[in-house]
């Protein structure tokens, strides 16, 4: 056999076991990679955490700080801010006959606070003393007479609790002289909102015959 035919076999041995090395290289990669990498199943097993619930935390934090403001109260009674944030937290929380108390406290120390005696209003309101809450409105304004969210609040406690819509938008159109741009709680223009009930009112007119 010719030294060329031994050359080229030896180079192709060469060339074969430099490709098996490569092959087993590559082979090992893919290895290491997929045994790093889960598999579909693996990944259906881990269980991400679940999101954390906000709320019990906000109401442990509300809760701590009307026992704060509870403490600070008891200790300083003619302490008029504390007795505001206190009946702002009952509000907030949904306890309106704490907040009631909070705030009739607050204004027997400071009874000019218009902000305050509508957010009582409201607080009447939602106990359903329809009218203790209208009461405390036209004080709302009796004491600050551009006063807007209690002029608002009287026309919604009208149509939708007493269902007199006429004297709603009285209370309504008494705060469009105030407010040309009055919104309603929802961000609907009042004079929308107006409109409206005119329209329902006028439909429900039994026509003249």
């Amino acid at each position: 056999m010719s030294d060329k035919s031994n050359m080229v076999k030896k180079e192709t041995l060469i060339y074969a076991l430099f490709i098996g090395l490569v092959i087993g290289f590559i082979s090992g990669v893919v290895l290491a990679v997929n045994k790093l990498t889960p598999s579909t199943s693996d990944m259906q097993t881990v269980q991400t955490p679940a999101a954390p619930d906000n709320s019990e935390l906000l109401q442990k934090q509300a809760a701590a700080a009307i026992a704060n403001f509870e403490a600070e109260v008891t200790a300083e009674p003619h302490n008029v801010d504390a007795w505001i944030q206190l009946g702002n937290l009952y509000f907030d929380s949904d306890q309106p006959g704490k907040a009631i108390k909070a705030y009739t406290k607050s204004l027997e120390l400071q009874p000019d606070n218009a902000n305050v005696m509508t957010d009582l209003g409201v607080m009447y309101r939602r106990t359903k003393q329809f009218e203790k809450a209208i009461e405390a409105f036209e004080k709302s304004y009796a004491i600050e007479p551009s006063h807007a969210p209690s002029r608002l609040n009287k026309g919604i406690v009208l149509l939708y609790d007493y269902n007199k819509p006429e004297e709603a938008i009285a209370a309504w159109e008494e705060l469009l002289a105030i407010d040309p741009n009055a919104k309603m709680n929802n961000g609907v223009p009042l004079t929308q909102e107006i409109d409206k009930l005119r329209k329902a009112m006028n439909s429900e007119t039994p026509s003249q015959q």
